[in-house]
């Protein structure tokens, strides 16, 4: 069995409430040892301990989703601050920016993730970015954050974060690359028209790539159309190793040793 994780899917969402626990048994099945699910809130955030204390393959990331930012304060660091102190806790995220859906005033957003990089600075753990159609500005804040970790000898600098379902272009991933981001991979890798995203993968080393599902959004070929669930992670392997013309083996075991280094859990 192929060692797998998830480092990214939303399994806490309704759409996984009538079979939750046949899902987790899917995924293990399908050699999944390990998932992660991002909060979206500071009440999420409380919510998805749950979950982590009930399956001893979820791990958790905490913090406030862009499109959820429009209430944002200064005390919502603090509660952040109280939860990420979970042992299941790996990550502060789902954080970022997102200029897609009208949900949050662009200053606000920034603010609250210039505010949780801050926090996951203090508590030394790595970020997992949202970014939708606001590319330039969330690599501008990445790379300038990344940058004083860097100038300060803090030892995130090395492994600050991944930037969740990886959609920009070459020189984007470059320059998340150079600054020791790493790029997390969704199913449209094996979409027909996601060529771009492929001439990334293709180029990207694969010591820098995160497999993750996303669920019960962005589901691979040839699921496409139906939930999204972390056994599928699998479809995402094997096309990295087809792009890469590597044994699907490598491509496992590599992004799983990627996601213990980044997440040391």
């Amino acid at each position: 069995m192929l060692p797998l994780v998830d480092t990214h899917c939303h399994l806490d969402f309704n759409a996984f409430d009538q079979d939750r626990d046949a899902v987790l048994e899917r995924a293990r099945l399908a050699g999944v040892t390990r998932l992660l699910i991002p909060a979206l809130t500071v009440k999420n955030s409380a919510d998805i301990q749950a979950l982590a204390s009930e399956n001893p393959q979820v791990y958790l990331c905490v913090g406030v989703h862009p499109t959820e930012s429009s209430g944002w304060g200064s005390e919502m660091v603090d509660e952040l601050r109280r939860w990420g102190a979970h042992r299941r806790v790996v990550a502060i995220g789902e954080i970022g920016l997102d200029y897609y859906w009208d949900k949050a005033p662009v200053d606000v957003q920034k603010q609250a993730f210039k505010d949780q990089l801050q926090l996951a600075a203090s508590v030394g753990l790595p970020v997992v970015v949202h970014n939708r159609e606001a590319t330039a500005d969330v690599l501008d804040m990445l790379v300038e954050w990344q940058s004083h970790l860097e100038t300060i000898g803090h030892p995130l600098a090395e492994r600050p974060g991944v930037l969740h379902s990886f959609s920009g272009d070459l020189p984007a991933a470059e320059r998340a690359l150079a600054h020791n981001f790493y790029l997390g991979i969704t199913g449209p890798v094996t979409f027909r028209k996601a060529e771009l995203l492929r001439q990334v993968v293709a180029a990207a080393p694969l010591e820098r790539l995160l497999i993750e599902t996303d669920a019960p959004f962005l589901t691979p070929h040839p699921h496409r159309g139906e939930r999204n669930e972390p056994a599928y992670v699998r479809y995402i392997a094997d096309k990295i190793a087809e792009i890469k013309h590597l044994p699907v083996e490598m491509v496992a075991k590599t992004t799983t040793e990627n996601a213990n280094r980044l997440f040391k859990w």
